[in-house]
């Protein structure tokens, strides 16, 4: 099947500049990242495809040899023969959103020395729904790498960055090789990006600046949050070796189900059931609200379950807002079970009485209308 032309994958014509490439990209990358659409294998080839399309646009050496050839300059030998999107450098795979739209991890630097930033770190937090409703704060244990004492985080022995200028790359922290129809620059694999290599290491870290250690951080989490949402902390990922900038910490939130309320947005949905006999003659009852307050709320006589009940602002606490939802009271009427020998005597002297009349059960008596007119006009 014939690869779909990369301008069109982006949605962008042909002498689309820089800025409105990578503003197109952004835009789908979001849209199709794996992390919105989990188990979409649609959208993860999506994703693929426009990570492919934007690493050949975004490179001016690349973008002009997709201009004169299309596809065929990345086959047959050519650069994109090779594994991965295309063989030009995605080091990351499906790596992080933030990296390929902030951290140019892609192969988009050049012109210098580009030093290895700490990895991002992913970790998970549960909290209750009444956590979620007044906002908290949560300890989070991760384990990372951070920056190491005995050489100040330098890599060196002699706590100074005193280093050789890297054989391989000759200092500038990237490597490049001819592939196909142009030249291909990646990482330098000697000395990670860094451009130089430590006389004397480290011996406790052995050169790499960092050492592994667990952290407890404190997260705030604001009032309003949902089931999932991710909440990111700057600069508390790992920390770069020697010196280079740390990664980012990514908190996934869940919360716990309640035993009491369920939550549909901004609303609350609390199922309240009824005796018979309050359903049937009306009354007052007492119900919670998720802000810990108590709310009366008037039953009418004759109420039925399913019926449901509004009280207004009552709900739950809107993300950075001062709003709040509604708290639905959503009735179930409960029939008596284990009756005693009174309890049924009651139950039939009810009956006799007109219990089952249409005007004591209309949906009852309307139902089995129906269904007599159904068998007589068989």
């Amino acid at each position: 099947m014939a690869k779909t032309d990369y301008y069109d994958l982006l949605g962008v014509k042909r002498g689309a500049a820089a800025d409105e490439l990578k503003k197109a990209y952004r835009k789908l990358a979001m849209q199709y990242h794996p992390d919105r659409n989990p188990g979409d294998k649609a959208a993860e080839q999506k994703f693929k495809d426009v990570n492919e399309a934007y690493d050949v646009l975004k490179d001016e050496q690349k973008r002009a040899a997709y201009d004169r050839f299309g596809h065929a300059a990345f086959e047959n030998g050519g650069p994109g023969s090779g594994g991965g999107f295309g063989g030009f450098g995605f080091e990351g795979g499906i790596g992080d959103i933030f990296e390929q739209m902030f951290g140019e991890a892609m192969g988009g630097r050049r012109g210098g020395r580009s030093e290895r930033g700490g990895a991002d770190i992913r970790a998970g937090v549960e909290i209750e729904l009444t956590q979620a409703f007044a906002g908290t704060k949560a300890d989070v244990r991760v384990p990372t790498r951070v920056a190491c004492d005995a050489c100040s985080g330098t890599g060196s022995a002699d706590k100074q960055a005193a280093a050789d200028t890297c054989p391989t790359c000759n200092g500038a922290g990237r490597v490049r090789a001819q592939q196909g129809f142009f030249v291909v620059e990646r990482t330098c694999p000697t000395c990670g990006g860094a451009g130089r290599s430590i006389r004397n290491p480290c011996r406790v870290c052995g050169g790499a600046g960092t050492v592994p250690r667990e952290r407890t951080l404190s997260v705030t989490i604001p009032a309003g949050v949902e089931d999932g949402t991710r909440i990111r902390l700057s600069g508390e990922g790992e920390a770069g070796g020697r010196g280079a900038p740390p990664g980012d910490l990514y908190v996934h939130v869940a919360i716990r189900p309640h035993p009491i309320f369920q939550r549909d947005g901004a609303n609350i949905f609390c199922r309240v059931p009824l005796r018979m006999a309050q359903a049937a003659l009306g009354g007052e009852i007492e119900v919670p609200a998720i802000d810990g307050s108590r709310a009366r709320v008037k039953i009418p006589a004759g109420t039925q379950t399913g019926d449901q009940f509004r009280l207004r602002n009552k709900g739950f606490s809107v993300l950075r807002s001062a709003q709040r939802g509604d708290m639905y009271i959503q009735v179930a009427v409960e029939t008596p079970q284990s009756l005693t020998r009174r309890q049924r005597e009651l139950l039939e002297e009810f009956e006799r009485e007109g219990g089952g009349s249409a005007s004591a059960s209309p949906e009852h008596d309307g139902f089995f209308t129906k269904v007599r007119e159904f068998f007589e006009g068989l």
